[in-house]
């Protein structure tokens, strides 16, 4: 008899064990994955889910994040990185986003098959974002935090839902991105800004010429009509010359004629990986103050540059 109650004390306690792992399993594993809806159908679905299902939604937790890989800055897509903390690998069958820097949203489609998260894996989902919302009061450019919402449309086994997640940006990811979209709608209605496709290397390879072209709109395009360029930042690959630096404090007004800067230039590095790992060092910032805006204006090298200052970059650094 003692035997009996012993087993039926062990098994007493398991059961406490369980329903104790149960009930903090959330706080260890990460926000649930909140209220699931009926998967959405029609055409405007990229992806063919199957009809959603009465049965609950996938166990556990799936988060989400942001962020954004350094090739991708001049072109603004986003990641939506989901998180599977679940023991089953979730299949994805898309992804909105949602925040009132973007109105419009962000979304990722997945194809017919929709992409598998394996279990205890993240997934990085790329998106293009819209227009921003530039009215209203100027943002704080420090402020970093912005809600955001991720509506993902997710399969489990045979059970499609549609669950809405808190989107966390602890780099700041919208708020950034709105910012210089925003600053260069603004820059946009006073002038354009270009980097001309020629690179003026000098005779001993060492340094060379850029050349930063400056084209005011026409007067009375825009309530904005003036800006002002408070330096000019180097990049990863390129630096100023000690004694050549860069223009600084420059108005620019619309209705003016066009102006040319030519910038001299040095490699910023010279380590191997420079030139082979190169992301974003031929976006020259410029760091202008515009309609109440301060912020950098990344002015993108197009393709010939691009390569013509790699060249240089190696050649320059190969003569030291």
């Amino acid at each position: 008899m003692s035997g009996v109650l012993q087993a039926r004390r062990r098994r007493h306690a398991a059961a406490v064990v369980v329903l104790a792992v149960l009930m903090t399993a959330p706080a260890v594993q990460g926000c649930s994955p909140g209220t699931p809806d009926p998967a959405p159908q029609g055409p405007g679905n990229s992806a063919a889910p199957e009809p959603a299902s009465t049965a609950p939604a996938p166990r556990g937790p799936l988060t989400a994040g942001l962020n954004q890989f350094r090739d991708n800055y001049g072109t603004q897509i986003i990641e939506i990185q989901l998180s599977n903390a679940l023991s089953e690998p979730v299949t994805v069958l898309g992804a909105e986003l949602s925040s009132t820097l973007f109105p419009a949203g962000a979304a990722w489609h997945a194809g017919p098959e929709g992409t598998e998260v394996p279990p205890g894996q993240t997934k990085s989902l790329p998106a293009r974002l819209p227009g921003p919302s530039c009215t209203g009061p100027v943002r704080d450019a420090g402020a970093r935090t912005v809600p955001a919402e991720a509506t993902v449309s997710v399969r489990q086994g045979s059970t499609t839902s549609t669950v809405h997640l808190a989107a966390a940006d602890p780099f700041g990811v919208l708020a950034r991105n709105h910012e210089e979209l925003c600053l260069a709608r603004d820059a946009g209605n006073v002038a354009a800004f270009g980097l001309a496709p020629e690179l003026e290397v000098a005779a001993d390879a060492r340094t060379a010429v850029v050349r930063l072209t400056v084209t005011p709109n026409e007067a009375g395009t825009g309530p904005i009509r003036e800006l002002t360029i408070e330096r000019i930042d180097g990049t990863t690959l390129l630096a100023a010359l000690p004694d050549s630096p860069w223009p600084a404090g420059v108005t620019v007004a619309a209705g003016t004629g066009p102006a040319e800067f030519h910038l001299r230039i040095r490699p910023a590095r010279c380590d191997p990986h420079a030139v082979a790992e190169d992301k974003v060092g031929t976006l020259l910032p410029l760091v202008v103050t515009v309609g109440g805006r301060e912020g950098i204006l990344k002015v993108a090298a197009g393709p010939a540059l691009k390569g013509r200052i790699h060249d240089f970059v190696t050649a320059a650094c190969g003569a030291h």
